[in-house]
């Protein structure tokens, strides 16, 4: 969970007993619990709001589709797993692609 192992976890918890003591930390325990609850429930109403705002067409919709980082990886393993035979060549307009093993025109001007 987050990165977080058993070792850290227990350091975590040994910090948070010298810290807070044992006599507050199971009452701060469930008041984290609590929060947690909320933010997921607070989280899962926004959701269904947006579902349902936006219509039946996004009923499949989760919060997670909306961030940009899973939008463009979404779109990178489309593309990779596009079976695209012919290599794409990029050309300027009115310039015809080269064929294989042709080498580009040299212009001494431009060097």
């Amino acid at each position: 969970m987050f990165g977080v192992g058993l070792p850290e976890f227990a350091v975590i918890a040994f910090v948070a007993v010298l810290v807070f003591g044992p006599d507050r930390l199971p009452d701060l325990a469930r008041q984290a619990g609590q929060m947690v609850r909320k933010v997921r429930r607070f989280a899962d109403s926004a959701r269904d709001e947006l579902r349902a705002e936006l219509g039946p067409e996004y009923a499949d919709l989760e919060l997670r589709d909306l961030d940009p980082r899973e939008i463009v990886r979404r779109h990178i393993a489309e593309a990779l797993d596009e079976d695209d035979d012919e290599p794409v060549r990029p050309t300027r307009r009115g310039q015809r692609p080269l064929d294989e093993g042709e080498l580009p025109p040299y212009d001494a001007d431009a060097t």
